[in-house]
């Protein structure tokens, strides 16, 4: 029997691609969010120097790897107290995402939580398991059968960033409901406002948000964003240990390991801040430059204060946006694809190089809004 998944919404995008694939100057191509700058050569180094990789990876990681992983979530996070029991690798965060509501037991009758603006990877894991997926921002929405409640923060598409006190009602409405909470945070590194030019944007498993206990709650992050970790499938989960046991048994008898040789440049990377602040500096220099841009050309960003996107719109249907910066030869995402919620607004990923983040600010300051 075939399972009930929602659409891919990306093929819906074949239109629009193929207009923008025919700009005289060539196609901006800034609706998706993968990384185009080389990997930092220190992380590199440290790949190559593991490639005798003829044992088995160890699913739980290796033991730098979990010390690794534990004084991150210290240095930059602002989070204490994590054991090798509260920390995991993954293949990714994406594969975990999808699978959670699995390897919890979580299935028909039970209902996975997700916000009302979420790329749709969180509404597949609850389908793969036959729960429903609710879409909701408001705790008091959550039904008692609710089991697996996921945040993004820093979100996806919108770039907002839920308050301390936002996650905190949440995590407690959780609590109350016997469900796991789970915090989606790779853009954690990439705030864009002022008060996060020297600290990450706020963490789940802060004591402001969980009080004295982890209990079900987890955060899930990635390297792919920070670090151009995309190809490596760079991940890992810290927090409840109940849970991350739980997920440790599973994946362990699904042979579900990030390789050896990936696990010791995740070290590295890690452990290494001067890479990630070099990334930021790249990436708000395009962000600052096509935002000019598109606000002269008659753009709103709304949100976006975080993250690898700019939530824009003109007032109008989001795939009469898409149509239009298509005809310049830009492709960007509806944000219908992420929701209702987003029915008048693109997605704009800044993860394209300067030359074409260039291209992109003279077709949008050449024409009048």
């Amino acid at each position: 029997m075939a399972l009930d998944l929602p659409d891919f919404p990306w093929d819906s995008l074949a239109d629009a691609t193929a207009v923008a694939r025919g700009h005289k100057g060539g196609i901006v191509d800034l609706s998706v969010g993968s990384p185009v700058d080389p990997t930092p050569e220190l992380i590199r180094e440290s790949l190559r120097e593991a490639t005798d990789a003829h044992s088995y990876p160890q699913v739980a990681g290796t033991p730098a790897l979990r010390a690794a992983i534990i004084d991150w979530y210290e240095r930059r996070r602002g989070v204490t107290g994590l054991t090798d029991a509260n920390v995991l690798p993954t293949i990714g965060s994406k594969e975990l995402i999808a699978g959670m509501a699995l390897w919890l037991g979580i299935g028909p009758g039970d209902t996975v939580v997700y916000p009302k603006n979420a790329y749709p990877t969180y509404e597949l894991g609850a389908a793969l398991v036959g729960a429903k997926a609710l879409a909701s921002d408001d705790p008091d929405e959550w039904p008692a059968s609710t089991k697996l409640i996921w945040l993004n923060s820093p979100g996806n598409p919108d770039g907002s960033v839920l308050s301390f006190e936002a996650m905190r009602r949440a995590v407690e409405r959780g609590r109350d409901l016997g469900a796991v909470i789970a915090g989606d945070e790779c853009y954690a590194e990439l705030g864009w406002s002022p008060e996060y030019d020297t600290v990450a944007t706020p963490c789940i498993l802060d004591p402001r948000v969980i009080g004295d206990t982890r209990r079900n709650v987890v955060s899930v992050y990635s390297l792919s964003k920070q670090s151009n970790l995309a190809g490596y499938r760079a991940g890992f989960i810290a927090g409840c240990g109940d849970v991350v046991q739980q997920l440790l048994a599973v994946r362990k008898h699904a042979g579900l390991m990030p390789p050896a040789p990936v696990q010791r440049a995740m070290v590295t990377a890690l452990g290494d801040d001067t890479h990630v602040r070099a990334q930021k500096a790249l990436y708000r220099g395009r962000r600052d430059r096509l935002k000019a841009a598109l606000e002269q050309a008659g753009f709103r960003i709304d949100r976006s204060s975080a993250g690898l996107y700019l939530w824009a719109t003109r007032g109008e249907d989001a795939w009469a946006t898409v149509s239009w910066l298509a005809e310049r030869g830009i492709l960007v995402a509806p944000g219908t694809f992420y929701g209702t919620d987003g029915s008048q607004h693109v997605r704009i990923a800044l993860t394209t190089t300067d030359e074409r983040i260039d291209a992109a600010v003279h077709r949008l300051t050449a024409v009048k809004a």
